[in-house]
């Protein structure tokens, strides 16, 4: 059984698109289809109502245009409103943002990992049983991203005051021993090159979760059996609640990605 339906990602803005490069990279006979709020990005700061609220209008959206699985890629709004959107919609297998607490722990050389994140998700429950399960024995330094999404969203990456923001966040994580540091927040490998710079020549790996998202999206299509025929020719398109010119940039954005595979 087949089922050549578009996979939906939903992101706040620009960020989901590291996650739609790795599903594009599993899953390449698989149409997708990028919804970016836009409107209403950032979602780190926002109250947890609000956000919900947003997240619903988006999965409203995605639904409407026949997605058969989708990907919440955003971190807060995993954190604030994902349970609720199974509930809601019990025949979607959905996929979130795991913190990558997990692999970090289980990795670390030090014994001292570093988080970065936006408030939202450092402060949700996921993060916090996440923490309470692999915590024994590490030690975890959690910080948030200041600016780090409006950098990206506004293409900002490498200004002087986006270093400082990167530096002030990454710090005391580099100060404290950290092997491993977890970009918790999916606009955030967009920074991976300048958190780099900033760590220099100490021993550090940067955790993206995308990579495991796909495989997991890969998983359910398989155990549903809504996977797209072998051979079917993908079609990738996007949407967003702001303008066009909005629309624009992500779209040349995610051309770019899919030019760099």
């Amino acid at each position: 059984m087949f089922d050549n339906s578009p996979i939906g990602v939903f992101d706040s803005g620009m960020g989901g698109l590291s996650v739609w490069q790795a599903l594009r990279r599993e899953l390449p006979h698989e149409s997708l289809i990028y919804l970016a709020d836009g409107k209403n990005c950032p979602y780190g700061d926002k109250p947890a109502a609000e956000v919900a609220e947003h997240v619903s209008h988006a999965i409203e959206e995605l639904v409407r245009r026949n997605a058969k699985l989708i990907v919440v890629a955003c971190n807060t709004a995993t954190a604030v409103a994902i349970e609720d959107m199974r509930k809601r919609y019990p025949s979607i297998p959905f996929v979130g943002m795991e913190p990558a607490v997990k692999p970090a722990a289980l990795t670390t050389r030090t014994g001292t990992i570093g988080i970065l994140a936006t408030r939202a998700a450092l402060a949700g429950d996921l993060f916090r049983h996440t923490c309470q399960k692999y915590s024994e024995g590490v030690q975890i330094i959690s910080s948030v991203g200041e600016g780090f999404v409006e950098a990206v969203e506004e293409g900002r990456e490498s200004d002087d005051d986006t270093l400082m923001r990167i530096r002030r966040a990454v710090g005391p994580m580099l100060d404290a021993g950290a092997d491993k540091i977890v970009l918790g927040c999916t606009h955030y490998p967009f920074l991976a090159q300048q958190i780099s710079e900033v760590i220099g020549e100490r021993e550090v790996e940067l955790i993206n979760p995308a990579p495991a998202v796909a495989r997991r999206a890969a998983w359910l299509l398989e155990q549903h059996h809504i996977g797209a025929e072998a051979g079917h020719k993908p079609d990738y398109s996007f949407v967003t609640f702001a303008d066009d010119s909005y629309l624009a940039r992500i779209t040349d954005k995610a051309m770019m990605l899919a030019e760099e595979e």
